[in-house]
């Protein structure tokens, strides 16, 4: 089988929509939920969604209509049904399912976090790399082995994007604070020592925010977002490079929306050179939470056969990329 399909991604800030085909995205469509004070409130989020999604679907069928592909040439519609905010998540998944029952099609549940990776392998030269992918809530690296992309390690607590953002608000910053953290961090060099928390393979985030916070009642505000991103990043990028070597692969992919902070390309880089793998990273488009991965690995599973009936289409919040047996890889 061989198909176009429409996804829908709403796990947390991101509402978005595509229709993809096995080539390209043909359409898609955003609608980002924004706060007005703090951090995420799920049920606003979920509000948010339920209000634009009607909205952002039209939009994404109409740009898709402009390029010659209807609502009748869509095989199928591909929703995240986690790992995410279960309001958000329920809201979306209603939409996909009223979808499918309208155009009479196959429903595909996705997994969130293997979408960033397949969508990465999709846009980048990567076919069998050691994913690091880190987010707001997420922070894993991954890697397939025997049927299932295995977690080789991951945060214990909160995700870096989090941790991040935590520390930022504290910091008086706007949300998201990651890209405010990383201009700032330019304007210093003057590293302050911050807890190195790596247990094994796995890694905690929330001290880490803690100490960095503390650290701002006596050192300049650039210099604690240098030595935070500095701390953060080796923590992970010392995992990823176990990882490669555990696994023996040659490929390092980089995902999820923290990614698109330069100073962590640049350190994967130096591994990565020192290591003499190869390093991928996708489009920035492609590395925070958007429908086009949504539709493209729910391509996948449908080409693979591999969909669910309105019956046993619930979501599921805690839903962890190595719980999947992947269907759609050789």
């Amino acid at each position: 089988m061989k198909g176009t399909v429409l996804g829908i991604e709403g796990t947390a800030w991101n509402l978005s929509a595509a229709i993809v085909n096995e080539k390209d995205v043909i359409a898609e469509a955003t609608d980002i939920y924004s706060p007005a004070t703090g951090g995420i409130h799920p049920r606003e989020a979920a509000q948010h969604h339920a209000k634009y999604a009607s909205m952002v679907i039209r939009k994404v069928l109409e740009g898709a209509k402009e390029k010659g592909v209807s609502p009748s040439d869509i095989d199928a519609i591909a929703f995240s049904r986690g790992p995410g905010l279960g309001a958000c998540l329920r809201t979306v998944a209603t939409a996909a399912r009223t979808l499918a029952i309208t155009y009479d099609v196959p429903l595909v549940g996705v997994n969130h976090c293997l979408a960033h990776i397949e969508v990465g392998r999709w846009k980048t030269p990567a076919r069998d790399p050691v994913t690091l992918y880190v987010s707001g809530a997420n922070s894993q690296v991954l890697a397939y082995r025997m049927g299932r992309y295995r977690v080789f390690g991951e945060t214990l607590d909160i995700g870096l994007g989090n941790a991040f953002d935590k520390f930022a608000r504290s910091a008086g910053l706007t949300h998201p604070g990651g890209p405010k953290i990383e201009q700032l961090a330019k304007k210093s060099t003057n590293y302050i020592p911050l807890p190195y928390v790596v247990k094994g393979m796995d890694l905690s985030f929330s001290g880490l925010s803690t100490a960095a916070t503390e650290a701002l009642k006596s050192n300049s505000l650039e210099d604690v977002c240098y030595s935070l991103q500095e701390t953060a990043f080796a923590m992970i990028v010392e995992v990823t490079e176990r990882a490669l070597a555990h696994t023996g692969k040659s490929e390092v992919l980089l995902a999820g929306g923290v990614g698109a902070n330069m100073r962590l390309r640049e350190m994967l880089d130096i591994m990565c050179n020192d290591r003499r793998v190869s390093f991928h990273v996708p489009e920035k488009r492609f590395m925070g939470d958007n429908g086009a991965m949504i539709a493209y690995l729910g391509l996948l599973m449908y080409e693979a056969g591999d969909v669910l009936s309105i019956e046993n289409s619930h979501v599921n919040p805690n839903f962890r990329p190595d719980d999947v047996d992947v269907t759609w890889l050789e």
